[in-house]
């Protein structure tokens, strides 16, 4: 295939939120000609067709028609419970896939569907903002990102939903269900929960004229905290079992610092990995 050639002539997104919507820009940005049906609230499908993101506004997954691709980019919960009813409909040759951030239930039920383990392929892009909604979607927030694909065996659709995440600027990285889980617990679902809980914390103690006060470090260390909990109460549910030691390991490093806080000696340790482990994580990525 060309990388002019899209590997999908039409798709279907479910869910034209932060994520859906942002995929549908890049789509029209890099693949004007692949037609794209998008299934959501009217409000969100007029702003939607308006600003020519889109083709066709479906109010259904039954109104999709016939597709190569279908994206559920819902809530993780409600990408579960759509899945079966998209598989039944799938025509052949076709291939599901979801962007949810977590990947074993989803896996688990395509399992069991009829041709699950070839019509449908677990996928994650990491790329995220602030805020959610179409309204804050956009075309490059993928590019230079890792884009999570989750097979369960064997699909003749893996190399075409790669050149497809590639088109969208991003670097395809293949784990198993429960890997991801459980590393996504630690990049991601904790910094955003730890995120929450302190702006909650520091808001309460400081209130609105203290806050006035604080500067970059607090801005910096927050910005996940505007995230939508409806979101997030769906993740933490369907990745409770993971999160939960990742928790306990912070709950714990926290505890070990209350207790140290007179001699220095934890938080010299704590400082000193950190800025290990900080430097780690930003090679090769822009300052």
């Amino acid at each position: 295939m060309s990388s002019d050639e899209p590997p999908f002539s039409r798709i279907a997104i479910v869910g034209l939120g932060l994520i859906g919507g942002s995929i549908a820009l890049a789509v029209r940005e890099r693949w004007s000609s692949i037609l794209i049906t998008a299934v959501d609230r009217a409000a969100v499908l007029a702003h939607a067709s308006s600003s020519g993101a889109i083709d066709r506004a479906a109010n259904t997954v039954a109104d999709i028609g016939p597709v190569d691709l279908v994206i559920l980019a819902a809530p993780v919960r409600q990408n579960v419970e759509l899945l079966p009813q998209v598989m039944s409909r799938l025509p052949d040759g076709a291939l599901v896939t979801d962007v949810g951030g977590t990947k074993r239930d989803i896996v688990n039920v395509a399992a069991a569907l009829p041709c699950g383990t070839t019509a449908f392929v677990g996928g994650h892009p990491i790329g995220g903002a602030e805020r959610g909604g179409f309204g804050f979607a956009r075309a490059d927030l993928f590019r230079g990102k890792p884009w999570i694909v989750t097979p369960s065996g064997s699909s003749p659709h893996l190399d075409r939903l790669a050149d497809f995440v590639r088109g969208l600027g991003a670097r395809p990285v293949t784990l198993d269900a429960e890997t991801h889980d459980r590393v996504m617990a630690y990049v991601s679902h904790l910094p955003q929960l730890t995120a929450s809980v302190l702006m909650e914390v520091v808001g309460r103690a400081a209130s609105s004229d203290g806050l006035r006060l604080a500067g970059r470090g607090l801005t910096d260390s927050t910005r996940l905290a505007s995230s939508p909990a409806s979101i997030w109460r769906e993740i933490c549910a369907a990745n409770a079992d993971d999160i939960g030691p990742a928790l306990d390991a912070l709950i714990a490093r926290l505890s070990e610092l209350r207790a140290d806080l007179e001699s220095g000696r934890t938080v010299d340790r704590v400082f000193d990995d950190a800025g290990k482990w900080r430097a780690e994580l930003m090679k090769g990525r822009e300052t």
